[in-house]
């Protein structure tokens, strides 16, 4: 994949990087790309992964539990713990 289309596709948000994967995912399973435009579109396709993986996971960090005190009113924030 070459610069200009790294650029472009880290500008997408997750939801345009996910619908783009798709896109790719369907014209690969389609069979109807050559095998030259196949190889270029699973670079991307996997690069698009990657992109909305780590989208994912700082999404995630972001996430914060809200303690709720005796009242149920918020007394403070933790970091998201998924165990």
């Amino acid at each position: 994949m070459n610069d200009d289309a790294q650029s472009a596709d880290q500008a997408l948000n997750f939801e345009e990087a996910l619908k783009a994967l798709e896109a790719i995912v369907h014209k690969l399973e389609s069979g109807e790309a050559p095998l030259d435009e196949s190889i270029a579109l699973y670079e991307r396709g996997n690069a698009l992964r990657e992109l909305c993986q780590k989208r994912l996971e700082a999404a995630k960090a972001k996430i914060e539990a809200i303690s709720l005190g005796a009242g149920g009113t918020p007394v403070g924030t933790e970091p998201f713990d998924q165990d």
